[in-house]
């Protein structure tokens, strides 16, 4: 599921669309966890939950090394507060 470039930072195989930036001190990317939940709902034909359990368990689970790619929530200070609870 992950892709290196080049011995460099690596990609989540299929979630382009979801980078939202790059980490340059680490050398990683950055992913909007809700578009690649989108991304999985439309293109890889899944459920909304089929899509969270596949993500969390095969891609936001797995550390494949220090370029593991960064995956956030994208939200206000309050509406992340709320999510944490």
């Amino acid at each position: 599921m992950m892709k290196p470039i080049e011995d460099g930072p690596l990609k989540a195989d299929g979630y382009d669309a979801a980078i939202i930036g790059f980490e340059p001190s680490s050398q990683r990317f950055v992913y909007d966890r809700q578009k690649m939940i989108t991304i999985a709902v439309y293109d890889m034909d899944m459920s909304h939950e089929d899509a969270i359990e596949h993500l969390e368990y095969n891609v936001w689970g797995a550390y494949v090394g220090e370029h593991t790619p960064i995956y956030i929530e994208l939200g206000k200070y309050d509406e992340l507060v709320d999510f944490l609870h």
